[in-house]
């Protein structure tokens, strides 16, 4: 990923870049860059995809409606094959609210859905995160891993019981989506983990991380919430316990009580990045779910 960052600010905001440093360099290159106007903003460079269109459009949506998004500057901007943006830099904040952090983080994603757009004003958001798509259209039962060149149907990489978990997860899935509830797609967030989210006390700071902007059945956006939403405050995913408090605190926030079929795969949801992030670290020895706790899971999914 070459761009020449400096250069891009100046074309693109129209003033020069007095300093550029690296932030991050996972799936995105992140920089933080001091224009020669005095602002702070955030450039992100990335292999550029359709979707990320309507991610900031999505983005520009929730900024002007006053959720606590950073301000949109420009782009994506597509230069040699790359996606190039800028958003407006928003520092500071804790990973965690002073008190009852499942509320905050529930009430926070229920606020999210009700004020984005519909999947139909802001274009495609496909092809899905790989750490959502339990419907990918790939043969097998993984689809294409987003941080790594290795082939998770391998035959070298098998793990008879978390590949039966993810099938048993793909097939409640599917007859959800086969259902009312299941037709009723809203855009959210797909990685809310903490690590994304800042806060001044009990009150949002910034959400970032919106290339992971996803849009599926209301279910399927809280499920994944509901399963990683303590990552980054800890070194970990979402217990069983924490899983439940946040369905149950989604539901009070959005002002709904769910069927048994939307808690369930809701359940299923969250299981499925809990099993696609088991089954990558497995390729390296180490462990991310245990089979008593990925049957606990699949037992309160109905799968």
């Amino acid at each position: 990923m070459t761009v020449d960052v400096g250069r891009w600010c100046e074309r693109h905001l129209g003033s020069a870049a007095e300093d550029v440093r690296l932030i991050s360099g996972h799936l995105s290159r992140v920089f933080g860059v001091r224009l020669s106007s005095g602002r702070e903003v955030i450039v992100k460079v990335r292999p550029y995809s359709p979707r990320l269109a309507g991610c900031a459009a999505v983005q520009r949506a929730l900024w002007r409606a006053g959720f606590p998004a950073p301000e949109p500057l420009r782009g994506p901007v597509v230069e040699e094959g790359l996606g190039v943006s800028a958003e407006a830099c928003v520092p500071g904040g804790s990973l965690a609210p002073e008190t009852d952090s499942v509320s905050r983080f529930a009430g926070l994603l229920a606020r999210f859905i009700a004020l984005a757009p519909r999947p139909a004003m802001v274009g495609t958001l496909e092809p899905g995160l790989p750490w959502t798509a339990w419907n990918h259209a790939l043969s097998g039962v993984w689809p294409a891993a987003d941080d790594r060149d290795d082939d998770l149907n391998a035959a070298e990489h098998a793990t008879a019981w978390l590949d039966e978990t993810g099938a048993r997860v793909r097939r409640r899935l599917s007859r959800f989506v086969r259902t009312p509830a299941g037709v009723r797609v809203v855009i959210g967030h797909g990685d809310w983990e903490a690590q994304n989210l800042r806060w001044n006390g009990d009150e949002p700071l910034v959400v970032h991380d919106w290339d992971s902007v996803t849009a599926a059945p209301e279910a399927v956006v809280v499920g994944l919430a509901a399963s990683v939403w303590p990552c980054g405050m800890a070194p970990r995913a979402a217990t069983v316990a924490e899983s439940a408090a946040f369905l149950d605190a989604y539901q009070r926030a959005a002002g709904r009580v769910w069927s048994a079929g939307e808690i369930e795969a809701s359940w299923a949801a969250g299981l499925w990045v809990y099993a696609f992030n088991a089954k990558k670290a497995s390729l390296d020895g180490a462990s991310w779910l245990a089979p008593d706790e990925a049957e606990q899971r699949l037992a309160l999914a109905g799968a």
